[in-house]
């Protein structure tokens, strides 16, 4: 991860806002009403470009904290019109003693590499040339993460964390799902869902945002928006969990735009919910939930 200086950071900030604000290009191809849309995901690869590309009217680039890669899968485009992700995008073998891991490494065969980028106008020249999620096959994902960690609870970043998400009722949110997947991502890489980073709490060196990646599931009946973080609170960790908290408050005030005291669940709907990679893995047990 890098420590950006003040001026970088608020820069970057301002760089973000701005784009959102003005980013009105349309990434949505016209489709029949119940036609799914086959994504040609190595076609939109070479398009990709990382800069604006006239270099006497744009030449500057506002850097990200850190930088981020996008991965995708989709049972409907398995093995077909994806990038092949490079071996070096692979975990190294694991050692004996590590917990679940051969299941990870088969789970990351079925998941391609896309594209990685570092500032504010590679997000860009990427988001504009995506599939967004309103558009994807069911059971397909996106998986936007820091560079160096793979999506998948097993990864030294993510084994000691959890995952704040939503799950969303497709007809009601078909229309809204492809913006709050966008404020979703900004938030993710302008490091505005954890203030630690910026604040004046985060002067140690070795200082890490909670957030190590987000990601947006299509089902047949629901969406799934998710926030996940490396470290998740155990015991009487308060001060854990109150950065936590903070971090899933945003979610749903700032990001998805829910007042605070809006209850959520219904039928294929439910809260915003935190819960820890380890509790997930306990099947038929109580497990315990931080809900907002």
């Amino acid at each position: 991860m890098t420590t950006l200086p003040a001026s970088f950071q608020h820069a970057n900030k301002a760089a973000i806002a701005a784009a959102l604000a003005e980013n009105t290009e349309s990434t949505a191809a016209d489709v029949e009403p119940g036609e799914i849309q086959e994504v040609d995901m190595q076609a939109q690869a070479d398009d990709i470009r990382t800069v604006f590309s006239h270099p006497t009217s744009f030449n500057v680039k506002h850097p990200l904290y850190s930088p981020w890669t996008l991965w995708f899968d989709s049972p409907a485009t398995k093995g077909r019109n994806l990038p092949q992700t490079p071996v070096s995008s692979f975990p190294q073998t694991p050692v004996p003693q590590t917990p679940s891991a051969a299941a990870a490494q088969g789970w990351m065969e079925d998941i391609k590499r896309v594209v990685s980028f570092d500032s504010v106008e590679e997000f860009w020249g990427l988001y504009n040339h995506i599939v967004p999620p309103s558009q994807l096959p069911q059971k397909a994902n996106y998986y936007l993460f820091k560079d160096g960690i793979i999506p998948a609870w097993e990864d030294e970043a993510n084994k000691n964390g959890g995952k704040w998400s939503i799950q969303l009722p497709k007809e009601k949110n078909r229309s809204q799902v492809d913006k709050m997947w966008l404020y979703t991502m900004l938030a993710a890489i302008g490091e505005t869902f954890d203030p630690h980073l910026t604040s004046g709490e985060a002067s140690e060196p070795n200082s890490q945002s909670l957030i190590t990646g987000v990601i947006v599931s299509t089902r047949p009946q629901f969406y799934r928006l998710s926030i996940w973080t490396r470290l998740a609170p155990s015991g009487d960790e308060d001060k854990l969990r109150e950065r936590i908290e903070t971090v899933g408050r945003h979610f749903k005030i700032n990001v998805l735009g829910y007042p605070e005291t809006q209850k959520l669940a219904g039928p294929l709907a439910t809260e915003v919910e935190f819960l820890s990679h380890k509790d997930s893995e306990k099947k038929g047990k109580a497990a315990k939930k931080l809900v907002i």
